[in-house]
């Protein structure tokens, strides 16, 4: 994400030695829900996967004049689990594992966002509880595209990464769940409202 609002009929050979600019206005894109989902797998038993999401994910992309002062917030509600088995969804957020009364919410604050084109590196702080951690994500910018009867455009972005549950004090069941927690962000963030002049 550079998010420097830039003239996109310019050729990136005439920019010189400066990173490409997404053509991103100023100012603070709002998630677009319905199409955003946070997903997740993690090792069972070591000898295959489950998977699951994050139904209830707030987030905003600020934009400002370039990476340096552009950021990402989101605060994810880790009640909206669904692993598509509803007694598992309990067990894991029952007091002897996650302990969702605990633990209500994990956020997310970018601290650095760099990168070019498409390929785009976001480093920042994971909250999960009262621990923070750093984790950096692979950042893909899928693109810029407008909606039939909507004036504002939508930004794509699809975002990887992985955190180790031990890290944030989430060491129950060793051996019956991986250590390795894997993440898969789909985003889409609606442009800012335009001022009327």
């Amino acid at each position: 994400m550079t998010l420097e609002a830039t003239d996109t009929n310019v050729p990136a050979s005439s920019a010189g030695s400066a990173a490409p600019a997404l053509p991103l206005a100023a100012g603070v894109w709002e998630i677009e829900p319905l199409h955003s989902a946070v997903n997740f797998s993690i090792r069972h038993l070591g000898i295959s996967k489950v998977r699951g999401r994050f139904a209830d994910v707030r987030a905003e992309l600020v934009v400002g004049e370039s990476a340096g002062t552009s950021s990402v917030t989101a605060t994810i509600a880790l009640a909206s689990i669904d692993t598509g088995n509803k007694d598992r969804d309990a067990h894991v957020l029952a007091s002897d594992l996650l302990d969702v009364e605990k633990r209500p919410t994990m956020a997310f604050r970018s601290t650095r966002i760099e990168g070019a084109g498409e390929e785009w590196s976001m480093a920042g702080e994971l909250t999960i509880g009262d621990v923070t951690r750093p984790v950096t994500l692979d950042v893909e910018f899928g693109g810029l595209e407008g909606f039939p009867g909507q004036e504002r455009r939508h930004a794509g972005f699809e975002a990887s990464g992985e955190i180790r549950r031990s890290d944030f004090g989430l060491d129950f069941a060793p051996g019956l769940l991986g250590e390795v927690v894997k993440i898969q962000l789909d985003m889409q963030f609606l442009e800012p409202v335009a001022e009327q002049g």
